[in-house]
């Protein structure tokens, strides 16, 4: 059996790590890995999730399953987090998953169940694993027109015009904020647009929220899910916990399907729970009850997101730090759109020959389209890249 298996493509993201770990030299800056890091390079635990976790370390009287859709207090305030009163919660349907990744494989698997021939439209680029799942699957993908290399915005007119081809009831697939891989988003104006086509397509939304509360502030990057919520039909959501918790090992995830009409609300619930039980039976709890011990302890929850708004502004400071310096060396303001950018994300713009000069002359590490973690960077790395680039000719 096993001989008949052929080798698969390497994860150029672990790839990139691995030479990252074998180089010798001792100062090198790594923005290839999509993990949050603080200016000492560390991914610390969040002050509340620590809390959380002595509280009910203390309190936990058993390791039992929770129910196939994990436990309902989890979904409860994850949605009044992401959705809040959009929407009344008899229209929504959710089931814990295994991260993000699980969220988005198992509306995958929806998808496929529900509508077999559906099309899922997806923004060019995206995050890859998107891509490799659908074709794990067998689904069909159609890339959609999304990020403007010129200028390092959106190509909000591309991305309409590359949507006229939807059917009824093919999908499309949304990075909810802090787009990944180019940090780029749509303004109200544009999303409007977007679901104003997917309305008149009858095409059904998918929204990836991996990055909530990493790009304006949790509740401002909620607000393009909600619009789209509130004015679909019928949505989809996939939501991780592990950036804006900073829980990336426990895996917690969510799915999220609403409806307009109630009385589908049942059926979607009993499927997602069907879902969960065919791929792993029972989702992983720990996490969970971390996220909700903090999400309803008021004091808990201030204080997180008190140090969610610290990650995202210092964030933000290295955006504006970088074009600065980049505006210094280049005598111009072509670099601009770094700091415009949301999320842990930006492409810069160089070519696969210039991300290896960088690599090659200064130890510098990032995916060959020049996606970097704008998080790797600290006060005294940010003018290393400037200059990196600058010298490499982005």
């Amino acid at each position: 059996m096993f001989s008949a298996l052929t080798a698969q493509p390497e994860d150029k993201i672990l790839v990139l790590m691995a030479k990252f770990r074998e180089d010798p030299r001792p100062v090198k800056i790594d923005l290839g890995v999509g993990v949050y890091r603080d200016a000492r390079g560390h991914t610390p635990i969040m002050r509340a999730v620590k809390a959380a976790e002595q509280q009910w370390w203390q309190e936990e009287e058993t390791k039992a399953y929770t129910g196939l859709a994990g436990d309902p207090a989890f979904a409860d305030a994850m949605i009044d987090m992401i959705l809040a009163d959009t929407l009344p919660r008899s229209n929504i349907a959710a089931a814990a998953t295994p991260g993000g990744t699980g969220a988005v494989r198992q509306a995958f698997e929806l998808i496929q169940m529900a509508s077999p021939d559906a099309r899922v439209f997806v923004s060019d680029p995206t995050w890859p694993n998107h891509l490799s799942i659908l074709k794990h699957l067998g689904m069909t993908a159609i890339p959609y027109r999304y990020f403007d290399a010129a200028t390092g915005g959106v190509d909000a007119q591309g991305m309409l015009d590359s949507l006229q081809d939807l059917r009824a009831g093919d999908v499309v697939l949304l990075h909810g904020c802090c787009h990944n891989p180019t940090g780029a988003n749509l303004n109200t104006a544009e999303w409007q647009a977007v679901l104003a086509l997917l309305t008149e397509k009858r095409a059904i939304p998918m929204v990836d929220l991996a990055y909530q509360g990493f790009g304006d502030g949790l509740h401002e990057d909620a607000a393009a899910t909600r619009m789209i919520v509130e004015h679909s039909p019928e949505a989809l959501i996939a939501a991780s916990c592990s950036k804006n918790f900073g829980i990336y090992r426990e895996r917690t995830g969510i799915l999220i399907a609403t409806t307009q009409d109630s009385d589908k609300t049942a059926i979607a619930q009993a499927t997602l729970a069907h879902l969960n039980r065919q791929n792993f039976s029972f989702p992983p709890d720990h996490g969970a009850r971390l996220v909700t011990r903090v999400l309803n302890d008021p004091a808990l929850r201030a204080d997180w997101q008190a140090e969610l708004e610290e990650v995202r502004t210092g964030m933000q400071a290295l955006r504006r730090d970088l074009a600065a310096e980049l505006q210094r060396l280049s005598g111009s303001d072509r670099f601009a759109f770094i700091a415009q950018h949301r999320g842990m994300f930006s492409r810069l713009g160089a070519t696969p020959e210039q991300v290896e000069t960088m690599r090659a002359q200064s130890a510098i590490y990032m995916v060959g389209d020049s996606r970097i973690n704008i998080a790797g960077l600290n006060a005294e790395t940010v003018p290393i890249l400037a200059k990196a680039m600058i010298d490499a000719g982005v």
